[in-house]
């Protein structure tokens, strides 16, 4: 234990020369201090990142088709690759699957459509879902409900609705149970949704209006036809494997030709967001090492400077040793002082680097939702880490002197001059 007389003159000692001391404190400040702004930076750059991803699940595949690139199982190549309903079954049975979405879009792909209530019109996009697709948009369901099997079933003709579309044709009346017109028909709103996403995705998916996909192909005469399809493996279930036995099952069905890659088109987010953890990944460990190289280097001061001071206090250290102190009490005394010195500009370091961070966050936050990164912090472990690696970079940097003054001669060290 330190007691109040080892705090006072390891006090003393640290401000007997005040200017080498703020400079060696120098150094720690500044070191711990751009270790704190490369973590948050690292920190804001994946929030940013995973902003524009919010609003789909990140392990989310999505498939439509296209043409045929060559012929086969003789059918002629350029032959359009359509979807239908009898996908579907195969699709939810295939190994790994968990939710199977199948999708049509009025009008196509971000299309508006003209949508009415009483003397109100706005453009809208309109897709028909199942109700599996809320496990891969997430929709934030504001009031009411989404779409469920009962509605899929009996093809009721009802809709959820975006923010936007409830704020546009309803203003602020409560829009559950009114009635929207598309294309002459009606359709009765059973629920309001929001969006995780932000930007130009964020503002299409208010601005999109949801019916039971058996409806739409009813009601917009579609027949069995399937725009195209979004579905999400189960957990641990690798995305790019999942994707590769999704194009087998659907070019088998199609007869398509298993090495036709225009045939079958899509994204997959799940392949993309785990590039994405791995792209952080090395940039975490990039950023951990220059920071802890900066520490290194304040650490490297606080020992040269203790080497100085180890120096200077030849004689009273040999005082000490000739009185009775043991080696391990003056390993003790210097190590304590390198800690002392190290956790003082350290705290500052956090202080500083804390508020600056916090000033870029609210900064950052009035950007907008389109503003590349996201808000930096500082968590609550990453202060418990610093505080232990500054208490290790202390310990570490006061060890050489350390040893060093133990190794002292007593009677050497009452000659010196």
């Amino acid at each position: 234990m330190i007691d109040v007389d080892s705090f006072h003159e390891i006090a003393t000692s640290l401000t007997r020369h005040k200017l080498r001391t703020a400079l060696t404190a120098l150094g720690v400040f500044f070191g711990l201090t751009i270790f704190m702004l490369m973590v948050s930076f690292g920190g804001s750059l994946r929030s940013g990142i995973n902003k524009k991803m919010a609003g789909f699940a990140t392990n989310a595949v999505f498939l439509w088709g296209q043409r045929t690139s060559e012929p086969y199982a003789g059918l002629p190549a350029n032959r359009p690759v359509v979807f239908d309903n009898d996908d579907i079954e195969p699709l939810r049975k295939l190994a790994g699957v968990e939710y199977v979405a199948p999708r049509n879009q009025l009008g196509g792909f971000r299309a508006g459509n003209v949508v009415k209530h009483g003397s109100k019109v706005g453009a809208f996009q309109v897709a028909g879902d199942y109700p599996d697709f809320q496990f891969i948009s997430m929709p934030l369901i504001r009031a009411g409900r989404y779409i469920n099997d009962a509605d899929i079933a009996d093809r009721r003709k009802v809709a959820v609705i975006g923010e936007s579309v409830a704020s546009e044709l309803f203003g602020g009346a409560d829009p559950i149970g009114q009635a929207l017109e598309v294309n002459g028909i009606h359709f009765v709103v059973v629920g309001v949704f929001g969006t995780r996403a932000t930007g130009q995705q964020g503002d299409q998916q208010v601005r999109t209006i949801h019916v039971p996909f058996t409806t739409f192909q009813q009601a917009f005469h579609t027949g069995n036809r399937v725009s195209w399809f979004a579905l999400t493996g189960k957990r641990g279930v690798d995305a790019k494997d999942l994707e590769q036995r999704v194009y087998a099952l659907l070019r088998e069905r199609h007869k398509v030709a298993p090495t036709d890659d225009a045939a079958i088109r899509g994204f997959n987010a799940g392949a993309q967001f785990a590039k994405t953890e791995k792209m952080f990944g090395a940039i975490d460990i990039v950023l951990g090492v220059f920071g802890l190289l900066s520490l290194l280097a304040g650490a490297i001061g606080v020992s040269n400077i203790m080497l100085i001071s180890v120096r200077e206090r030849t004689k009273e250290i040999g005082v000490r040793k000739a009185l009775g102190a043991r080696p391990t009490a003056v390993v003790g005394m210097v190590i304590a002082e390198a800690i002392m010195l190290t956790l003082v500009a350290g705290f500052i370091a956090l202080a500083v680097g804390a508020f600056a961070i916090a000033k870029a966050a609210d900064r950052i936050a009035t950007m907008g939702p389109d503003f590349p990164l996201g808000p930096p912090e500082v968590s609550f472990s990453f202060s418990v880490m610093a505080t232990a690696i500054l208490i290790a970079v202390g310990a570490l940097a006061g060890l050489i002197p350390a040893v060093r003054a133990a190794a002292i001669s007593p009677v050497e060290a009452l000659r010196d001059e």
